[in-house]
């Protein structure tokens, strides 16, 4: 009986391993598979069960939602959106069916990523409106002035249109942005009539870079433009609404802040005064701005969480500290309640003065649930505080997602969180009579915990800046140890006190020093970006790596077992991937006229349409995307060049030539000696050379060539088939539209040498 139904025995005779080792065959051969095999999967299978374990759902549905909210982002045409919803609505159904299943945790998590997709598309159909497609050179417009920026050299305002006049039948438009001299901006709320330039909204200058069409899709507005005259200020007519008199009034309050700021500061002070107040920041010097952004203090210019955590937090902590004075409230009443809602209508306050842009609702619903969660009586920071904030965040506005500061700023929260619950309470719990205790007592936890956030949310930031900037700031810790104190506690505080003591006219002192904070700021700033190698350029890469890293730092923040470092693994290998992406052979303006070729130095080289007539936005995101550090003013941009009335050509890498045609007399010559030519003009049906005309221009965008064996492959900003409401295709193409460009005949190369000649001889 012992033997068939006793294994105690067993299981205490293998020490109180289980399952038994197998036994030995007869003939003495033990099995092949490592020992240390069944150990290793049952510490695996330990790890997830921990991970799976309750209260852990809750972080990942954001994940799962904004998963769905990217693939709605990456489809090539709009989805349906009646099919979208019911397919979120049906599978929600069934997630709660089984909820007390063992499959639950992945029906929640396939729920939310319908849930996701459904939600994106039913916010572009609920703002979907009228998107120029073509420029219009002289239209007349009338309508209300809904927004004004005031920047260092012109200003801008956004018409919602009444009326739109044009020769030219076009889309009817909602809202317009135009630019105008400095100074000449009307202001908010009056209705105008003016004449202006209409362009389409700004694509990507390249492909795989920012789509700023898309944040003007879903602001609103549906072309840019500037005023052409001068602007008349007429009788409105009814239907101003509530709305444009609550935009009126909050421009009218800005413009009273800036006016009472310029009293005392002046220059790039109070233009960083301005922004950390009001929001508006285009007022700012070009070489303070840079070096902000180089020396990694960039942040402080954008109202963020940074900004809001500072509201909140002086004014819960000042009131708190008011209401403390009076020992019938501490004992009577929650104060620490009360001075949470003070900061919650403060923080409200903070949102409308700065305009509620989406990185600052974003950054409003993350501190509002932060507030909420301490009048409730719960613990304020933690992941379940983060993930309600995301899903808030991107319910509202599913649009951030694809946006730098959502993704920035919600990595550094992610990191930040992940410090204070795990980090900080495993570096500080010692006993109290021990060296680190008293370390702790003389400053140095907080100097630590300041320490470890700035490199914390320094590395969880680090892929996005890559991505959409272009460059990493490597002494981006040292900066902010050295400028952030002051700014928490001089700069932001002084900026709130002179904002109560304005309406009873004591506001100066208190700008003053607010200047002085701001000085240390620029002048940190300006130290840091000139050390060497302040400033890390990194080359465009692909969104393949900056999705691995995205899920290595979630599997980094929210894992709790060792299973976390495959997390560390993943943003390793999106290192790798980015550092392994090859530059483009040769970059197309969407509009023709700018052609940038990689020459037989590796840097590109630079042809115009029109001499004098660089594009210098595009040529600084050229430049930043190839890690260049030359300027568009950089005379060696045209080393190479060879420019007549007719045209220009250029060798490219290989040796082979590279043209662009002016006139059709140009096209002849190029045709028989050029590998590519990019025109405007049609060229001959007999041409040898592979051809980019102004059609496939207008089609497919500005494009990027590499070169291969079988001749260029070309990747477009809008691909064949591709087509979104804020970047709408234009007629189906033919062949001519084809990925691979084949030359039909050998183009000859210039000052090639035997080598590159052979190589062309081959090719």
């Amino acid at each position: 009986m012992a033997e068939q139904g006793d294994t105690s025995g067993r299981k205490r005779g293998y020490a109180g391993t289980w399952p038994p080792r197998a036994a030995v065959p007869v003939g003495g051969l033990a099995p092949s598979r490592p020992a240390f095999w069944p150990p290793l999967i049952e510490t695996l299978r330990a790890w997830a069960r921990a991970e799976a374990g309750a209260g852990r759902l809750l972080p990942w549905v954001p994940v799962a939602f904004g998963t769905g909210i990217a693939l709605y982002f990456a489809a090539d045409h709009e989805p349906v959106l009646s099919v979208a919803a019911v397919v979120a609505i049906v599978l929600c159904a069934v997630a709660v069916l089984l909820r007390r299943q063992k499959f639950f945790p992945v029906a929640v998590m396939i729920a939310a990523v319908a849930a996701g997709f459904a939600v994106a598309t039913w916010k572009t159909a609920r703002v979907a409106h009228g998107v120029l497609a073509r420029p219009i050179f002289s239209v007349s417009l009338t309508g209300f002035v809904e927004t004004r920026d005031i920047r260092e050299r012109t200003d801008r305002f956004v018409l919602r249109v009444v009326t739109m006049e044009s020769a030219r039948g076009t889309t009817k438009l909602e809202r317009v942005r135009l630019s105008v001299k400095k100074g000449t901006a009307p202001p908010v709320g009056s209705f105008v009539e003016l004449k202006a330039r209409l362009l389409p909204p700004l694509g990507p200058v390249r492909p795989g870079s920012y789509d700023f069409s898309r944040d003007m899709f879903f602001a609103g507005i549906g072309a840019s433009g500037f005023v052409m005259g001068a602007i008349r200020i007429a009788e409105p007519p009814e239907g101003g609404g509530l709305r444009l008199r609550y935009s009126a009034f909050m421009q009218g309050l800005r413009d009273t802040i800036d006016a009472r700021i310029r009293t005392t500061l002046e220059g790039d002070r109070r233009a960083i005064a301005t922004a950390l107040l009001t929001g508006r920041r285009d007022a700012i010097s070009p070489p303070v701005n840079d070096a902000m952004f180089i020396s990694g203090l960039g942040h402080v210019l954008s109202i963020s969480g940074y900004h809001m955590a500072v509201v909140a937090g002086v004014v819960f902590f000042a009131v708190r500290a008011l209401l403390a004075l009076f020992p019938v409230l501490t004992v009577g009443y929650a104060i620490k309640k009360w001075a949470a809602a003070a900061a919650l209508a403060a923080a409200a306050f903070y949102l409308l003065l700065s305009g509620a842009e989406v990185a600052t609702q974003r950054s409003f619903f993350m501190t509002a649930v932060v507030l909420i969660a301490v009048m409730v009586d719960r613990r304020a920071i933690t992941f379940r505080t983060l993930a309600v904030a995301a899903l808030i965040v991107l319910t509202v506005a599913p649009e951030a997602l694809v946006h730098p500061s959502f993704q920035m700023s919600f990595a550094a929260t992610l990191g930040l969180v992940a410090l204070v619950q795990v980090g900080m309470p495993r570096l500080f719990a010692t006993a109290d009579h021990t060296p680190t205790a008293r370390v702790a007592l003389w400053g140095g936890r907080e100097f630590t915990m300041l320490l470890l956030a700035s490199l914390v949310a320094g590395l969880a930031t680090m892929p996005y800046a890559a991505f959409h900037f272009h460059r990493v700031t490597p002494y981006g810790v040292l900066a902010n140890l050295a400028a952030m104190p002051v700014v928490s506690a001089i700069v932001m505080p002084a900026g709130l006190l002179g904002l109560v003591a304005m309406p009873f006219g004591f506001d100066r002192l208190f700008w003053a020093i607010m200047g002085v904070g701001i000085d240390w700021m620029i002048a940190v700033t300006q130290w840091v970006a000139a050390l060497p190698g302040a400033v890390g350029r990194v080359p465009a890469f692909g969104i393949g790596p900056v999705v691995a890293a995205s899920l290595g730092i979630i599997l980094l923040g929210l894992l709790r077992t060792p299973l976390r470092w495959s997390g560390a693994v993943l943003v390793l290998s999106a290192a790798l991937w980015a550092a392994r992406v090859p530059q483009p052979d040769i970059l197309i303006s969407a509009d023709g006229r700018n052609v940038g070729v990689r020459g037989q130095d590796g840097r590109l080289h630079l042809m115009h349409a029109v001499k004098g007539s660089k594009d210098v936005f595009l040529l600084k995101e050229w430049l930043a995307a190839d890690a260049d550090a030359r300027t568009a003013a950089d005379a060696s941009l045209t080393s190479g060049v060879s420019c007549d009335d007719s045209g220009c050509v250029v060798p490219s890498a290989s040796g082979a030539l590279v043209a662009q045609a002016f006139r059709p007399e140009a096209l002849s010559d190029d045709c028989e000696r050029a590998a590519l030519i990019v025109t405007l003009r049609q060229a001959p049906a007999a041409c040898g050379a592979s051809v980019i005309d102004a059609e496939r221009l207008r089609r497919q965008g500005a494009m990027a060539l590499r070169r291969s064996r079988e001749g260029f492959v070309v990747e477009a900003v809008k691909p064949r088939g591709v087509h979104r409401p804020w970047s709408p295709a234009a007629a189906e193409a033919g062949e001519a539209d084809a990925a691979v460009l084949t030359p039909r005949v050998p183009a000859r190369a210039v000052d090639a040498t035997p080598a590159e000649a052979d190589l062309q001889a081959e090719e």
